[in-house]
């Protein structure tokens, strides 16, 4: 997946609104999109943006090269304590910069623009300065140490990409050691694990599978420059991997923000200023929401029986062929579900491979990498990684996907999911729409056309593809609550793993996985916060145009601006204020009802 952060494995965003800010918005008429729509190139407005980009992709190399600016390969960021100063001041002058464009020096169009550029800007001003994440969380640099381009990307011949790959490992050490004198020694152990796995992952990588990739390459000197490199890399790797080792002893349990640092960044990246205890109880409403909904599914799929045991059985029904394969059988059925029932355009011909994940890049089931705005004919691919050979067998098979979640993922990162968002977003003529895509933007959608998916139809009713869909639903609902709840309730990871276990329904491994990811990915209550505001927006715009009738629209509407803080497409196609709107049940007191409890047995249907 294609993300232009600092925190981009774990898909955390830039986009930041500036607290307190409710401005009016000019509402954009149906069917067409804001983002699409360019200033004249000699205009101070457009000339502004595009200083403003030009400066960014040389201070983040590794994202410009990813969007692909191949001028930057092999390059990393200056993360010295110098280079950190400077690229705030630098932000801090370019947010005088477009802010100074006053609304009477502006038409509709480029107002919107501009709130959306420094909605960017703050966002980075809050994980450089806010956060602290610089001098605490590895994940901050991770995204940016990633290899994958050079290994999996066909933009350029083996060869060339050999020789960048080269550039990049010669500049690690460096990097490396920069990161290590930024990050403070008593880390919490979750930080202290991700960091010690994530570099000997690396070191493993280099060492055992590196060779094979560029082995076709007959050129002596750049074999011998490999060598030299990779075990280079090698050593810096171990040693930072040793290095979080080291501090297990002087671990903390200290990830916490606080509620009012998390507070700011919800404020901040999602321009979400709700009361934590109203969105707590939105999550809420939503899990119990899914709960009752996956009883009603098992008590049709296996009466009598636990949800978790109902859930488990659902899970025996894996692809004969193996995911890879399944997936790709399921991606065409997708793609003509969406056309059959005219949910959203597919503005091209395009379509994704699918392919096993790379050894260095398994940290999550299934993924996208999609080509950058600046990158020609290449192909988008839908990763899924292999269980461990290393795990039990038992944990290998409860690793993979039934069937059916299988489907309902499948529709996440392709059809009408990530793929889809990406063949319209890149399709916009403002260059700064196609680069800048938000967490809740990206991920809210993605997670809603899950659910989408599923009332349109797919899945024909049957129960296990119900529970399928509400076991991805349920896992996200999880994120939400722990984020919320780890962050700002005291909530210790041992109750973060049972929230996952006991009401999300994941075996004890997944449990523990995602339990440690909330504490260095505060923002992975994105996929069901974004998803929410799409429901309610949704729900808002399509009540004077046609109901479900209305759906084509509205989605072609929505993925038309890029990819801004959803309170800021919301005042675009409704007009009014910024503001933050969750879709609730329509009866709140319903849906806050308890769920039977997944321990016990559920009565056989009458």
């Amino acid at each position: 997946m294609r993300w232009t952060t600092s925190l981009s494995l774990l898909a955390l965003a830039l986009l930041l609104s500036a607290p307190g800010c409710k401005r009016e918005a000019t509402p954009t008429p149906a069917g067409t999109g804001t983002v699409a729509k360019l200033a004249p190139a000699n205009s101070p407005w457009q000339q502004a943006v595009d200083a403003f980009i030009a400066g960014w992709l040389e201070r983040n190399p590794p994202a410009a090269a990813n969007a692909g600016k191949h001028e930057y390969d092999g390059k990393l960021p200056d993360w010295s304590p110098q280079g950190l100063k400077a690229n705030i001041a630098w932000l801090r002058a370019q947010r005088v910069t477009l802010a100074g464009f006053a609304d009477d020096q502006l038409d509709s169009v480029q107002r919107f623009q501009r709130e959306y550029a420094l909605s960017v800007i703050d966002g980075q001003l809050f994980w450089l300065e806010e956060s602290g994440f610089p001098q605490s969380n590895p994940a901050w640099y991770l995204a940016d140490l990633s290899p994958s381009m050079y290994l999996t990307r066909p933009y350029a011949p083996l060869p060339e990409r050999m020789a960048a790959f080269i550039r990049f490992q010669q500049a690690l050490p460096a990097a490396l050691a920069q990161m290590r004198a930024n990050l403070r020694p008593q880390l919490p152990l979750t930080y202290i694990e991700l960091g010690e796995n994530s570099f000997q992952g690396f070191a493993d990588f280099y060492r055992d599978d590196l060779p094979a990739v560029f082995a076709g390459v007959q050129d002596p000197a750049l074999q011998e420059q490999l060598r030299t490199a990779n075990a280079a890399a090698i050593a810096a790797t171990q040693e930072t991997a040793a290095w979080f080792r080291s501090l297990r002893p002087q671990a903390t349990q200290d990830y916490a923000l606080g509620s009012q640092r998390f507070a700011r960044m919800l404020q901040a990246t999602e321009r979400v200023d709700l009361p934590l205890s109203e969105l707590k109880a939105a999550g809420e409403a939503d899990m119990a929401r899914n709960l009752a909904a996956l009883a009603q599914a098992c008590a049709d799929f296996a009466p009598g029986e636990t949800l978790a045991r109902c859930v488990a059985e659902a899970r025996e029904d894996k692809a004969a062929g193996g995911p890879v394969q399944a997936a790709r059988d399921q991606l065409e059925q997708l793609r003509e579900f969406v056309r059959q029932h005219d949910l959203v355009s597919i503005p091209a011909a395009d379509q994704a491979q699918v392919a096993e994940a790379p050894p260095f890049n398994r940290w999550n089931f299934a993924y996208i990498e999609i080509p950058g705005p600046y990158e020609t004919g290449l192909p988008a691919v839908y990763y899924i990684a292999p269980p461990d050979p290393k795990w039990p067998a038992a944990v290998q098979a409860g690793y993979v996907p039934d069937r059916a979640a299988l489907l309902f993922i499948s529709a996440h990162e392709v059809w009408p999911g990530h793929f889809l968002q990406f063949l319209h977003s890149n399709r916009a003529e403002w260059t700064f729409g196609r680069l800048f895509v938000g967490y809740a933007f990206a991920e809210g959608w993605a997670h809603y056309t899950e659910e989408m998916m599923w009332e349109a139809g797919l899945g024909d009713g049957v129960p296990a593809m119900r529970i399928g869909q509400l076991s991805n639903a349920l896992r996200r609902n999880a994120r939400f609550l722990s984020a919320i709840g780890l962050h700002t309730g005291g909530m210790t990871l041992a109750e973060s793993v049972a929230l996952f276990r006991d009401k999300a329904l994941q075996d004890e491994g997944n449990a523990r996985q995602q339990a440690a990811r909330g504490t260095f990915d505060p923002g992975y209550l994105n996929y069901t916060l974004g998803k929410l505001m799409i429901m309610q927006l949704r729900e808002d715009w399509t009540a004077s145009r046609g109901g479900r009738r209305g759906w084509r629209g509205f989605h072609d509407q929505f993925l038309s601006y890029g990819g801004p803080p959803i309170p800021l497409v919301r005042a675009q196609m409704l007009g009014g204020p910024v503001e933050a709107k969750l879709w609730t049940p329509p009866t709140q007191a319903a849906a806050a009802a308890p769920a039977p409890p997944s321990t016990v047995a559920l009565p056989p249907p009458p």
